[in-house]
């Protein structure tokens, strides 16, 4: 099992010779736009000379020189998606120099003016982005508008977790974002150069939704309750680094809240950790929001990288590496998440840890979610690309079987929904759903402390999964 189980292991695994460059040309950068952003105030008059350097590293220009030399003698690959990478075709020097236009103007959409920039041990640069600059107020419906203040909480609810406090990596810095400022993970150009398909970055595959089957090779283990009119869900999840076999797949432990049929008006809102090494460059365990109106189609995105979420807290940074995370036969950590819609505004918001409110998706970006949701779930998902012609050994939650139990395999605990009059209610139909058991499995459970739990995952290929 390649758990990461402290501060320590995650420097050490991010301190070799080959990211050295990277990281310095990022410590530069960061500290350019810090310098740049003294001079400025919060409120704007940001120089855009800092933000486009910043965002536009040095990488590109000499990749295009490279691209151009080499375009006469080498025929390479596309890198448009992972079946042109895989299907020999001759360069076309043109199509890269727009693919290469295309990230820079992606970036700058993107990347927002920062007043302060934080290093994170783990290569991260943060960006603390005035909040009404963020992303999200790039949509058309909220042009002009500041973030909304926080509703009241569904009756019933008690912030708790097995950690006081579960930390981000940037966190340990001991710096923070200003008031007024929300903490954005900057993206760069080798994280959309890593992507299969530029075009389509930031978003989940698309594909039809199914939890009686898997799908385009996604398997799952989940647990679920539909049947009802659904206003919202929390529970506790427990915080591996599973490990992921190829850039290609990632693991994933999450919240669904769904609506609509399972077709093309597929309606869902989800929020938990994931191990994405295409999406992040790395096998940290990293906090993850997601949605999408139209199953996974063309609307929706991960984290802030389109704009949708609105984000109204200085303290998380959606999309950065959680610590510390769990360890076999050692510490157990988990964070606690919860999403619901406010009865006043419809809007469906999602508070992290301990009582801290990370923002809202608004109500318009939905359809079916405008009324209620039909069904949630909770559990694992991971990608099995079939590599060598085998199951894959990315590993779900631990990388354990559910029979384990505590301090072995992962476990979601305290699953709750909320009712129509704002109330955080227990499970009364909880069901349990693995694709592929012999890979994957779950075992659901209640008790007076845990309430509503399941037990999940698995090593993905073994002997009784070839």
């Amino acid at each position: 099992m390649d758990s990461l189980g402290g501060v320590s292991s995650w420097r050490k695994s991010r301190s070799k010779w080959h990211h050295f460059e990277h990281r310095r040309r990022q410590h530069q950068c960061a500290q350019t736009q810090t310098d740049i952003a003294k001079g400025t105030t919060a409120q704007g008059n940001f120089s855009n000379m800092a933000s486009s350097w910043c965002r536009i590293s040095p990488i590109i220009p000499i990749f295009v020189w490279f691209l151009l030399v080499f375009s006469l003698v080498c025929p390479v690959h596309s890198l448009e998606t992972i079946d042109d990478r895989a299907s020999n075709q001759t360069f076309r020097p043109n199509e890269e120099l727009k693919k290469l236009k295309i990230i820079a103007a992606r970036l700058s959409k993107i990347n927002k003016p920062a007043v302060k920039t934080i290093q994170s041990p783990d290569g991260d640069i943060i960006d603390c982005v005035v909040s009404h600059l963020q992303p999200a107020f790039d949509h058309p419906q909220l042009k002009g508008q500041k973030p909304l203040d926080p509703p009241d909480r569904p009756e019933g609810h008690s912030p708790s977790g097995m950690l006081e406090e579960n930390v981000q990596l940037w966190s340990l810095s001991g710096e923070s974002c200003p008031e007024g400022t929300v903490p954005i993970r900057r993206t760069t150009e080798g994280d959309m150069l890593r992507a299969s398909s530029v075009r389509r970055f930031g978003r989940k595959p698309r594909r039809h939704v199914r939890r009686d089957s898997s799908s385009n090779g996604h398997e799952h283990a989940v647990g679920y309750v539909s049947g009802d009119q659904y206003f919202g869900a929390k529970a506790s999840i427990n915080v591996w680094a599973p490990r992921v076999a190829n850039q290609y797949e990632f693991s994933l432990s999450q919240m669904w809240v769904i609506s609509g049929s399972f077709g093309d008006d597929l309606n869902t809102i989800e929020a938990g950790w994931q191990v994405s090494p295409e999406l992040y460059g790395d096998n940290y365990p990293r906090f993850f929001t997601y949605w999408t109106t139209d199953a996974y189609q063309a609307t929706g995105c991960y984290n802030l990288l389109c704009s949708g979420f609105v984000q109204t807290n200085n303290r998380i940074a959606i999309g950065a590496a959680i610590s510390p995370t769990s360890s076999y036969n050692g510490g157990q950590f988990d964070i606690s998440l919860l999403i619901w819609k406010d009865p006043k505004h419809g809007n469906w918001w999602l508070e992290f840890g301990s009582g801290i409110l990370v923002g809202y998706w608004p109500s318009f970006l939905f359809t079916h979610l405008q009324s209620h949701a039909s069904m949630v779930q909770f559990g694992g998902e991971t990608v099995n690309s079939r590599p060598s012609g085998f199951h894959t050994s990315t590993q779900m939650g631990s990388g354990h079987f559910a029979g384990e139990g505590f301090g072995k395999a992962s476990y979601f605990r305290n699953l709750q929904v909320v009712d129509w009059d704002n109330n955080l209610i227990p499970l009364s139909n909880l069901r349990v759903l693995a694709d592929h058991p012999n890979c994957y499995d779950i075992q659901g459970g209640i008790n007076s402390v845990w309430g509503n739990y399941f037990y999940y995952g698995g090593p993905g290929r073994n002997v009784r999964c070839p």
